[in-house]
């Protein structure tokens, strides 16, 4: 994985971990954290994002 790969992979994580606060404090739906989650896979295109799910 090159140092760019590695960048996308901890962006993409910490934007899912961003999802699941908004997610646990009722600021976002379940529906809305799927569609937001796949415009960020788009975004960072992590190449680990399946094993994350």
């Amino acid at each position: 994985m090159t140092k760019e790969q590695s960048k996308c992979e901890v962006q993409y994580k910490m934007a899912q971990k961003m999802l699941d606060i908004l997610l646990r404090r009722g600021i976002v739906t379940e529906e809305e954290r799927k569609e937001i989650d796949e415009l960020n896979r788009q975004s960072f295109s992590p190449q680990l994002a399946k094993v994350y799910v």
